[in-house]
């Protein structure tokens, strides 16, 4: 079985950044897709951003322009890279590894943004 683990969350200003990661505990031979989600109090989980295997991106709208979603296939790793942080971008993030026939899932870290 595999397993994901989400590094990288925390407490941060208004304006700062934070990197998060997510590395499968194995190899995955077949993804069709790497992404990030979240989920604020009292929200449902929402897409932040999806990387798929042929390199094509995509984003929320509340996020364009802030965050990077990137991979490193042979570190069978997934980053976002946010910038510009708000406090509504408080929640926690999840990612996601899209493959054949099963969707894994990361823990969950923590992000709140907070002065």
């Amino acid at each position: 079985q595999v397993q994901l683990v989400e590094s990288g969350g925390g407490l941060v200003q208004p304006g700062g950044s934070l990197r998060l990661s997510c590395a499968a505990s194995r190899r995955i031979f077949s993804i069709n897709a790497l992404g990030w989600y979240r989920r604020a109090p009292g929200k449902q989980r929402e897409l932040v951003a999806r990387i798929t295997s042929g390199g094509n991106t995509n984003y929320a709208d509340s996020v364009r322009g802030r965050f990077t979603i990137s991979r490193d296939s042979a570190k069978n790793t997934v980053y976002l890279q946010m910038n510009s942080l708000k406090p509504e971008d408080t929640a926690v993030y999840y990612c996601n590894f899209d493959t054949p026939g099963y969707n894994y899932w990361g823990q969950g870290t923590q992000v709140t943004v907070s002065s």
